[in-house]
């Protein structure tokens, strides 16, 4: 994307995928001209997301992102990617979340005059979309008995290594992270769980045999290779993704992130077994300066409650932990580190664990904002959810590559 300062706007990638980093310049400026680049976007409920990075053009009069630090504002550095990552929410503890991947983000850019904190005169601008489906990805709603999910396919025919992708306790049906998997060359479902269409309104029981419904129908689709699929999970669909592949079979991969060995807030049934919740630790909970909860250490251990512990030694999948060592949601690490311990003392084959200093607990796809705090819907309180904008940022990068390469890998057998 390049923005003219003569308000000519040559910009022939006027769209890309969410996932896609951008290429901002700036031409036309005087030498070592001061200016300000300004982001925005507006989520789908109206929220304003906003950065803003103050630069110097080089003696050419020209700005590349690529190559010039930012000197101050939401971020310092090279960080050529900056006014996406470094966006925040004009309301406080609010997360960008994307309802509707069939729309994109419209991010508008502007250049100002100077370094006022204010602004100076506007000197260009340019709106550029961020889509959420490449060009000729599938999207498939799912009516199949009890299950309801979307499957996202790539444009070309199939079959492709299938993925079914979980979220946590918001519930709903959330697709963007399947609908931009689908655009890497993987069949990627995204499955609803509770609290959306005709599914329970509530999580008392989780009862594995729905998502046993969900694996068989992925499994036998003629656009899904075989013998075996993949599993992704964040939080609450990480700790669904352990039971999944510990009780269920045809689960060849599973990506685990920020997830829990142990039942946590519900039931988790499947036929005739029940995982208990573990214990709640109501005096062990914190309240942080800003006058959030830190709920991080108000979850008895699994190695305490050891009915609570979900039995990963019966598992013949292969798992990666992707973990946030700043989680503050629950003990992402030690639950990680714990699930491989069970699984090598059962003769399973050891985990991969990659963990990420000073990242929070939500590791999404590149580039979504930072979300530190807000609302946890178990605990029922705004509370702290951990990371700090870079380094989480930086983790959201490598996280992306690495499921992918790992998916590839175990379910193609693609290096």
């Amino acid at each position: 994307m390049k923005l003219n300062c003569n308000h000519i706007l040559d910009s022939p990638g006027s769209r890309s995928c969410w996932d896609e980093p951008l290429s901002i310049t700036v031409r036309g400026l005087a030498p070592e001209q001061p200016v300000t680049l300004r982001a925005a976007l507006r989520d789908e409920k109206g929220a304003l997301f906003r950065a803003h990075a103050r630069y110097r053009a080089d003696a050419g009069g020209e700005l590349d992102l690529a190559r010039a630090p930012a000197l101050g504002g939401s971020f310092t550095g090279l960080e050529p990617m900056g006014l996406i990552w470094a966006m925040e929410p004009e309301r406080p503890l609010w997360r960008l979340v994307k309802r509707d991947v069939q729309k994109p983000y419209v991010v508008e850019l502007e250049v100002l005059d100077g370094h006022e904190p204010d602004g100076g005169q506007r000197l260009a601008q340019a709106v550029h979309e961020r889509h959420f489906m490449a060009p000729g990805v599938r999207r498939v709603p799912v009516r199949d008995g009890r299950v309801r999910a979307t499957l996202f396919l790539p444009p070309e025919p199939g079959p492709f290594p299938g993925i079914i992708d979980l979220f946590g306790v918001g519930g709903g049906l959330l697709e963007y992270r399947a609908s931009l998997l689908a655009g890497k060359g993987f069949a990627v479902m995204a499955l609803a769980y509770y609290n959306y269409d005709d599914l329970p309104k509530t999580m008392e029981t989780m009862r594995i045999e729905y998502f046993e419904e969900a694996v068989n129908y992925l499994r036998g689709h003629p656009e899904v290779k075989g013998p075996g699929i993949g599993l992704l999970g964040i939080s609450k669909g990480g700790e669904l993704g352990l039971a999944m592949a510990s009780f269920l079979k045809g689960i060849t991969a599973a990506v685990v992130i920020n997830g829990s060995v142990a039942a946590v807030g519900n039931t988790v049934c499947y036929k005739d077994e029940t995982i208990p919740p573990v214990s709640l630790l109501r005096d062990k909970v914190k309240m942080t300066k800003d006058g959030l909860l830190d709920v991080v250490e108000a979850l008895q251990s699994p190695l305490v409650d050891k009915k609570s512990f979900i039995p990963v030694e019966r598992s013949d999948t292969t798992f990666l932990f992707l973990v946030g060592q700043d989680d503050h949601n629950w003990k992402s690490e030690f639950y990680a580190r714990e699930a491989s311990k069970r699984l090598q003392a059962h003769g399973k084959e050891k985990p991969q664990i990659i963990c990420y200093p000073e990242a929070g607990h939500y590791i999404e796809p590149p580039y979504f904002p930072l979300c530190s705090a807000g609302m946890h819907l178990l605990v029922g309180a705004n509370i702290t959810f951990g990371g700090e904008p870079k380094p989480h940022s930086v983790a959201q990068l490598d996280a992306w590559q690495q499921l992918q390469t790992f998916f590839h890998k175990q379910l193609s057998g693609k290096s």
